[in-house]
């Protein structure tokens, strides 16, 4: 009797080990990122979330990061430029439509809820280790994760010679929510 109680239990109950799975929400998400051009902060955008994440804080090395964002959404308000970008010398959105974020390992930096990221960017087939710190704060049925890096274009093969500089912010802003 013991063991039908003990599995009726098990099977109607939610069980805690399993992890959480969430998705990218277009809606209130953001990705900016800051580049300086003859001198000049130039801003930008990106949409176009897609992807699965399991994330768990309680079990934290068992969360897992698998987004992408579409590279023809680049919009830095200026349509010849934006265009500029989608091209082949920048990121080449025809060859390269998406451009990938996903985690090899994600960890607690500390007690106050900081959070770092390691794991492999690819953009226009170019794949780069990249770690940064994020937070992550609950929402009703998902999480807000906000964290920002820098990263050289270069690394990547955007752009050649140009008036830009090398080095950009990525700032984050993403909204998750159950799948």
């Amino acid at each position: 009797m013991k063991k039908i109680i003990l599995f009726t239990a098990l099977m109607i109950c939610p069980i805690k080990y399993s992890h959480a799975q969430y998705k990218p929400v277009e809606d209130g998400s953001a990705l900016k990122f800051t580049i300086k051009n003859l001198g000049f902060g130039v801003d930008g955008t990106f949409g176009g979330f897609e992807g699965a994440i399991s994330f768990d804080p309680q079990n934290i090395d068992k969360s897992n990061f698998d987004v992408t964002i579409n590279a023809s959404t680049a919009n830095t308000d200026n349509s010849l430029r934006d265009e500029h970008l989608r091209g082949e010398n920048y990121f080449d959105v025809k060859n390269n439509p998406r451009i990938r974020l996903h985690s090899t390992r994600v960890a607690l930096a500390s007690k106050t809820g900081t959070y770092f990221f390691t794991g492999d960017l690819t953009i226009k087939g170019k794949t780069q280790s990249i770690t940064f710190p994020f937070t992550a704060a609950p929402t009703t049925d998902g999480f807000i994760f906000k964290g920002s890096f820098k990263i050289n274009r270069k690394d990547f093969g955007v752009g050649s010679t140009s008036t830009i500089a090398d080095e950009l912010e990525v700032n984050l802003s993403v909204i998750v929510k159950k799948a």
